[in-house]
C-alpha cells in the first residue's frame, strides 16, 4: 500500500466530487498547484489505494482524462472516509500516530519517505523521526528490520510470517488494547469483518469448539489480514514438512470448508499455504472448556505433562508450598499450556494485554516463575515467553489463595475479661464462631497479662473487655457480648494488623544484605545492560556471586524486563550462581528506558531462594517502596552513600 499525502487525498476527493465526468490532468494540476508530472505520479498512488481499500476503478483514457468508476453507495462511504481522515488526522494523539505509522509501514511493499509520512500526519519531520525510532525498536522483537534506502525511503524487510506476527501484536505499541482493536477493524469494510465473524462462529458451532473471546478476535484479525496480504501478493511460506503434517489434521478440513465460503465474497483464492497458516492458529487457539470437560482432559501430549510436572515441582520447591495436590491448579495449567506449546511449536505469536499489570501486582511470584521457565526452556528446548509467565503467575496466585483459605493462617490471641469465666467463655465461643481465622489460646485476667506475654512470645494480639493502658502488644477493646458494632470493629482491626507492617516499618531489612561498597549513586548510563553488568561485577569482586552471574542476569533481562513500576528495577539471575546473599544498588542521574517504562533506582538481587522468609520480606519492602514516590525521589537525588543508606534506616 502507498501512503496518500494531503495532496493525493484532495485529488481523490475531487474525483469523488465530480461524478460521471472525465477530468483532465491539467485541471488537477491547476487546482492543487503542482505539475502535471506530479499529478500522474499521484494518480498511481491513488490507484494503489483504491485497489486495496475500495470497490472502485480508476479509468484513464488519452485525450479524455481520468474517470472514477464507482457505485453511489461506495462513493458516499469513501467520501466520508477521506474527509474524516483528512480533517481529523491533525488531532491524532502521539500513540495513535505511532500505531498508524507502524501499520502502514508493515502493509507497504514499497519504500516511503519520512517526508511523505510527515505530510500524511501533519507533523514536522523531527516528530516523525522519533516515532519511526520507536517503531524500529519494536520491530526488532519480530526479527524485522526497518531499512532506509537513499532517495527512496523506508521499508520493512523480513519474513512474511514475522510481518504478520507484528501486525497481530501491534497493540503492544500503545497501552490501549481497545483502541488498537478498533483501529485494525477500521482498516476493513464493516461487512467484510461481519462476514468473517459469522464464518468463525459457524466453525465453532459445527465442531463444538469453545474459543476464548481473545482467541476469537485473534482469528478474526488473522483471517482479515490474510485476505489483505493475499490481495497484495504477499504470500506466507510454510515448510513442506509442516505443510504435510497439518494437512493430515481434522482442523485443516474445517479451515478449508470455511475458506471456500469466503473466496467468492472476497473474490480471491486461498493458496494451500494460507489455509495451513490459518489452521495453525485454530489448533493453537485458547479454548473455554466446559467444567465437566476440564476434569476429563486427556493428557495425550507427553511433553505437556512433563512441562506441567516440572513447573509444579520447581515452584513448590522455591515457594516451599506443596502444589501437587491442587487438582484445580493441575487442570488449569494443562488446559492453559496445551495450546501454548502448540503455538510455540508452530512459531505463532503470544500476547497478554495484562502483562505489565501482573508484573506490578505480583512481582515476587512473577519473577520466580520466570526463573523456573528459564530452566524449563533449557530442559525441553522451548521458549515460553514472559507473556505466558504472567498467565502462569495468575494460576499459581489463585492456588496460593486456595491454600490460604484452607489453612486460614490463624492469628493467635488471648482474651482478657473482667467479668469472670462464664462471660469470658461466652465471648470466646462467639469470636471463634464468627472469626474462623482467630485462634484463642487462653482467657485470663488483666493482672496476669504482663507475665503471660513474657512467657508466650507467639501471641499476635489481645482481645480485652477492659482498657489495658500501656501494653506493647496490639490489642482491642470489645463489649463482653460482642455486639454487631464490636464485630465490625474487630474485623477492621484484623485488616489493620495485616497491613500494619508497612506503616510501622522503620528499617528496611534489605540493609542486612548490602554494604556501602555495593551502592553506586548518580550513575550515568545509556542502557540497562550496562547497569546490570556494573552491579554484577561489583558483587563478583566482593565474592558474593560467580563470574557468570552478570551474563545470566543480562540473559534473564532479555527474557523479561525486571521493572516493577514507580521507576524501580530488580535485575537478578538464577540463584545457583550466588555464593552468599547480597544486594547491589544503583541510582541513575537520568532515568533510562527499562522495558516499558523509565527507571532511576536499581536493586540487583543476589538472594538465594532457599531463604524464603528473607525473599518474602525483601519483596514486601520493594512493594512498599514502589508506593512511596516522594521517598524514591529522595533516594535517587541523594549523592552521599552513607546518607542514602541512612534513609533506609529511618
Amino acid at each position: 500500500m502507498k501512503y496518500m499525502n494531503s495532496r493525493q487525498k484532495k485529488i481523490l476527493y475531487l474525483l469523488l466530487s465530480e461524478p460521471d465526468d472525465y477530468l483532465v490532468v491539467q485541471d488537477f494540476a491547476d487546482r492543487v498547484r503542482c505539475s502535471e508530472k506530479t499529478i500522474r505520479n499521484d494518480l498511481k498512488t491513488i490507484e494503489d489505494f483504491l485497489n486495496e481499500h475500495a470497490q472502485a476503478q480508476l479509468i484513464r483514457k488519452p485525450g479524455l482524462g481520468v474517470y472514477l468508476h464507482i457505485s453511489e453507495q461506495e462513493r458516499s462511504r469513501l467520501s466520508r472516509h477521506i474527509y474524516n481522515e483528512h480533517f481529523t488526522c491533525r488531532h491524532k494523539t502521539d500513540e495513535e500516530r505511532i500505531l498508524h505509522i507502524a501499520y502502514d509501514l508493515l502493509m507497504n511493499s514499497k519504500p516511503v519517505s519520512a517526508k511523505e509520512i510527515a505530510a500524511q500526519h501533519f507533523v514536522n519531520r523531527a516528530s516523525i523521526k522519533k516515532d519511526i525510532s520507536a517503531v524500529e525498536e519494536w520491530l526488532k522483537r519480530f526479527d524485522l528490520i526497518l531499512v532506509s534506502k537513499q532517495r527512496l525511503g523506508l521499508k520493512i524487510e523480513g519474513d512474511e510470517k514475522n510481518k504478520r506476527k507484528a501486525l497481530a501484536r501491534i497493540s503492544d505499541l500503545i497501552d490501549n488494547a481497545e483502541f488498537t482493536s478498533q483501529f485494525i477493524k477500521s482498516k476493513f469494510l464493516s461487512h467484510e469483518a461481519d462476514f468473517v465473524r459469522k464464518e468463525i462462529k459457524l466453525l465453532q458451532k459445527n465442531h463444538s469448539i469453545y474459543f476464548t473471546d481473545e482467541t476469537f478476535e485473534s482469528l478474526l484479525l488473522h483471517t482479515l489480514l490474510t485476505i489483505r496480504r493475499i490481495k497484495m501478493k504477499q504470500p506466507v511460506a510454510i515448510s513442506a514438512r509442516q505443510l504435510e503434517a497439518v494437512k493430515k489434521k481434522k482442523e485443516y478440513e474445517w479451515t478449508l470448508a470455511c475458506l471456500k465460503r469466503l473466496e467468492p465474497v472476497f473474490a480471491i483464492r486461498f493458496p494451500e499455504e494460507e489455509a495451513v497458516y490459518l489452521t495453525l492458529h485454530i489448533i493453537g487457539g485458547k479454548v473455554r472448556y466446559p467444567l465437566q470437560q476440564e476434569k476429563k482432559l486427556d493428557l495425550e501430549d507427553s511433553e505437556l505433562s512433563k512441562v506441567v510436572r516440572h513447573l509444579i515441582n520447581r515452584v513448590s520447591e522455591l515457594k516451599m508450598l506443596d502444589f501437587h495436590k491442587d487438582q484445580e491448579l493441575i487442570n488449569g495449567l494443562n488446559i492453559h499450556l496445551d495450546p501454548v506449546l502448540k503455538r510455540l511449536s508452530y512459531d505463532l505469536s503470544v500476547s497478554n494485554p495484562m502483562l505489565h499489570d501482573i508484573k506490578k501486582m505480583y512481582p515476587y511470584l512473577f519473577h520466580l516463575i520466570i526463573d523456573v521457565l528459564e530452566d524449563i526452556n533449557q530442559t525441553f528446548d522451548l521458549y515460553i515467553p514472559e507473556e505466558e509467565a504472567a498467565y502462569l503467575t495468575l494460576h499459581f496466585q489463585a492456588a496460593i489463595e486456595r491454600l490460604r483459605r484452607s489453612s486460614h493462617n490463624p492469628k493467635r490471641t488471648i482474651i482478657v475479661c473482667h467479668m469472670g469465666i462464664g462471660m469470658s467463655q461466652l465471648l470466646r465461643t462467639k469470636i471463634e464462631r464468627k472469626f474462623h481465622h482467630i485462634t484463642i489460646k487462653d482467657c485470663i485476667a488483666k493482672a496476669e497479662l504482663t507475665e503471660y506475654i513474657k512467657k508466650h512470645k507467639d501471641i499476635d494480639f489481645v482481645i480485652s473487655t477492659i482498657e489495658l493502658g500501656n501494653v506493647t502488644i496490639p490489642h482491642i477493646v470489645v463489649s463482653p457480648l460482642l455486639e454487631p458494632a464490636d464485630e465490625k470493629k474487630l474485623s477492621a482491626f484484623m485488616q489493620q494488623l495485616d497491613t500494619s507492617y508497612r506503616r510501622e516499618q522503620k528499617t528496611f531489612k534489605m540493609l542486612n544484605d548490602t554494604t556501602p561498597f555495593l551502592v553506586f549513586l548518580q550513575q550515568e548510563t545509556e542502557h540497562r545492560y550496562q547497569v546490570i553488568e556494573q552491579l554484577a561485577q561489583a558483587l563478583y569482586e566482593k565474592g558474593y556471586v560467580e563470574k557468570e552471574y552478570g551474563i545470566h542476569a543480562v540473559m534473564r533481562e532479555k527474557m523479561s524486563a525486571t521493572n516493577i513500576g514507580a521507576g524501580i528495577a530488580i535485575p537478578h539471575a538464577n540463584s545457583k550462581y550466588i555464593k552468599q546473599s547480597a544486594i547491589a544498588i544503583a541510582t541513575l542521574k537520568e532515568p533510562i528506558e527499562w522495558g516499558t517504562e523509565k527507571v532511576s533506582l536499581v536493586f540487583m538481587l543476589a538472594v538465594k531462594h532457599e531463604d524464603q522468609n528473607k525473599v518474602k520480606q525483601l519483596f514486601s519492602e520493594l512493594s512498599y517502596l514502589s508506593e512511596q514516590p516522594a521517598f524514591i525521589q529522595k533516594l535517587t537525588e541523594e549523592k552521599n552513600v552513607m546518607t542514602f543508606l541512612s534513609y533506609l534506616n529511618y
